[in-house]
Parts: C-alpha cells; sequence; structure tokens
C-alpha cells in the first residue's frame, strides 16, 4: 500500500462515523443533482452541498442513546432515556446553528441551564469530599484538588470515555468581545455536568451523589504534587509552635562518602523523641530541605479511614422532593472538625508588607548534628 491510500485509511479510522440506519431520506436531494429547486418550477438556483453541515444537523440514531443510557447505567434512572440523553448531549451552540439551517422545524432543547445546575453540584460533591477525607489540607491545594477531580478538563476526558463523541451536538463559534470561542472540549465537559443535574432531578440529591462519586471521585488525584513550599523549614517551625510542640530538631541518620564527590546524607527532624519526617540529599541542606518538606506532607496528606468518612449531604433523605421536608429519616452524622493547620510562614504579598504573625528568621536555628 503506497503512502497515499495509507495517509487516507488512517484519517478515515478518526472520522467519526454517522449512522444512516434511522434517517428517512439518504442521501439527501441536494447531494445527488447539486441544485435546490425555487418558487418557480422553471428557474433553478444554484444549491452547494456540505457533506459536514448535513452531517451535524442530522438527529442522533435512537438505538445509540439508548446504548450509551445503558453502558452508563441510566436506563432504568428516566422514563424516556433517548429524549433526555439526547438534551445532555445537545450543547447551546448548536441551537443558532440548527435555527439558521432548519427554520422551518422546532428549536432543540439544549443543556445549557442543566450544565450550569451540575457544575454547582459536582462543585459541592467534590469539596465535601476532598474536605472531609482530608482534613488538614490548606485552602488553595484543595480548590486544585477540586478542580482536579471535577473541572472542566476532567469533564471532558470523562465524557469522551463515556462515548459521548458521536452523541453530541455543538457547533465551534470564534471568540468575541462578549463570548468566548466554543471548543470541542468545552462542549463534551457539558455532557457530564447535565447528566449530574438530570439524575438530581429525576431521582435525588443522594442519587447525584452516587453518580458523582461512580464517574468523578472514585479516581486518584495525585494531591503531593500540589503542595509546594518556598521554605518548609520555617513552614514547619512556625506548625510546630502553633501545636504547642517543641521546636523541631534535625539530626543525622546516615550518610556515606563524606569526602566523595557523590555524599548522602540522610536527615531526620524531631520535635521531642518524635520523628516527624525524614529527607536525603548531597548535602546537609538539601536533606534537611527534604525533611522538613516530607514532615509537613505527612501532616498536610493525613487522610481519613475511607470508612470513617462523612459527607454533609449524607444528612438529607433519599426521597425526592424538598430536602426540607422529606419524610424518610436521616443517617447519623458527625461533623469533621475544622482543622486549622495553615502557617504563615513569611510570605509578602504584592506590596511587600510581611503577614501578621510572621517570623524574621527563614531558616531553623542550627543545631549540633547528632
Amino acid at each position: 500500500m503506497s503512502h497515499v491510500p495509507k495517509r487516507l485509511a488512517s484519517t478515515a479510522t478518526k472520522v467519526a462515523t454517522l449512522s444512516t440506519s434511522h434517517l428517512k431520506v439518504f442521501p439527501p436531494p441536494e447531494a445527488v443533482v447539486g441544485r435546490a429547486p425555487s418558487s418557480s418550477q422553471t428557474e433553478r438556483t444554484p444549491s452547494f452541498f456540505s457533506a459536514e453541515t448535513w452531517a451535524t444537523l442530522q438527529p442522533p440514531n435512537p438505538a445509540s442513546l439508548s446504548a450509551f443510557a445503558h453502558r452508563i447505567g441510566l436506563a432504568k434512572t428516566f422514563s424516556n432515556p433517548a429524549e433526555v440523553i439526547q438534551q445532555a448531549c445537545t450543547h447551546p451552540s448548536f441551537v443558532p446553528f440548527h435555527a439558521k439551517h432548519n427554520p422551518d422545524q422546532p428549536a432543540v432543547t439544549a443543556n445549557g441551564n442543566l450544565t450550569t445546575l451540575g457544575n454547582s453540584l459536582l462543585g459541592l460533591f467534590a469539596t465535601e469530599h476532598v474536605n472531609s477525607t482530608y482534613p488538614h489540607l490548606p485552602t488553595r491545594v484543595m480548590k486544585a484538588a477540586v478542580s482536579a477531580y471535577v473541572g472542566a478538563s476532567s469533564c471532558a476526558s470523562i465524557a469522551k470515555d463515556m462515548g459521548v463523541g458521536h452523541l453530541l451536538r455543538w457547533n465551534r463559534t470564534p471568540n468575541t468581545p462578549t463570548r468566548p470561542a466554543v471548543l470541542h472540549a468545552d462542549a463534551m465537559s457539558s455532557v457530564p455536568r447535565a447528566l449530574t443535574a438530570l439524575i438530581y432531578q429525576h431521582q435525588s440529591l443522594a442519587a447525584a451523589r452516587t453518580f458523582a462519586h461512580k464517574f468523578f471521585l472514585s479516581r486518584e488525584i495525585n494531591l503531593r504534587n500540589m503542595i509546594k513550599f518556598r521554605d518548609p523549614k520555617l513552614a514547619l517551625q512556625e506548625t510546630v509552635a502553633k501545636f504547642g510542640r517543641e521546636r523541631p530538631v534535625s539530626r543525622l541518620l546516615r550518610e556515606t562518602g563524606r569526602l566523595s564527590n557523590s555524599p548522602i546524607f540522610v536527615v531526620g527532624i524531631y520535635t521531642g523523641g518524635d520523628q516527624l519526617g525524614e529527607g536525603f540529599g548531597s548535602s546537609l541542606r538539601m536533606a534537611e530541605y527534604r525533611a522538613a518538606e516530607d514532615a509537613l506532607l505527612r501532616l498536610y496528606l493525613t487522610r481519613q479511614p475511607s470508612h470513617l468518612v462523612q459527607l454533609p449531604t449524607s444528612t438529607f433523605g433519599d426521597a425526592r422532593g424538598d430536602i426540607f421536608s422529606a419524610t424518610t429519616s436521616p443517617s447519623p452524622y458527625t461533623p469533621v472538625e475544622m482543622q486549622d493547620t495553615e502557617i504563615l510562614y513569611g510570605s509578602a504579598d504584592k506590596s511587600g508588607t510581611r503577614n501578621p504573625g510572621a517570623r524574621s528568621t527563614g531558616t531553623l536555628p542550627e543545631d549540633e548534628v547528632d
């Protein structure tokens, strides 16, 4: 096979196929004759057929919609799964595009309002999950974790894994001074959010939370890479002082090759008789830096056991309707104690003024290495 057929075959495999079995007329008349009849029978005006536009305007196959609902476990959630899934897969950018080419047909129903509601619900579920699982997590890291769980890129990736690609109805629009551009990732991210809102409307808040936990919050997020310290030694010093413990002390645990060109030092950070962290490096300063960073990460990344994690939304009943007048008895709930572990360790804002309570020194006191 030459290069041109290979290139054509590889490109064809990447193009989403459109099933024509459910279409009443195929191929369309304008694609065959190339001309569309005008009001007069004797005159004909030229009509340029666009296969891409025609394929975009076609409704998705009802069988594909039902198969998608069964694939993600929502076939029994809705009374009419095909219609509901079609609305969830229709982006608001498709509405003016459809009205322009089909002015005589009724307007399609988009997922604009559902996306807004679903985004708020996913933010609620992700925030309570992260806060209950990692009670010591700093505020900025918690926000980053929520974005990693239910952000736009995560929603687009989950929609791709669900198989939304061939069901999505959208139209690419350019950027304007009053409206950002609509890209494929933006349209894809709207589908999981709309599905969350539909489950909330048709079932209950508990059902929507279960859907979010199965598809979003069950993934593993690397929180360790989200926590960065400008001066971990000073941050550790203030953290220990805030908890009323003894000041941290650095101790050399192991070393090798001190007089060689590649030495290795292992340093531990202790407060009293308790070891807080451990780090290694090619110098004592590097090892002490990593040990202090390890001690802070052990504190901030303390994870609540899964069987002890309780969510605030679990207090709401499973009945459909007003959550404040639900007849079902909520499960017992013990709120998670709000931790106060964020330390201001000498950082300065744009004005250059140091934060209140920040110490003037930037490093730990140099101690005699044991």
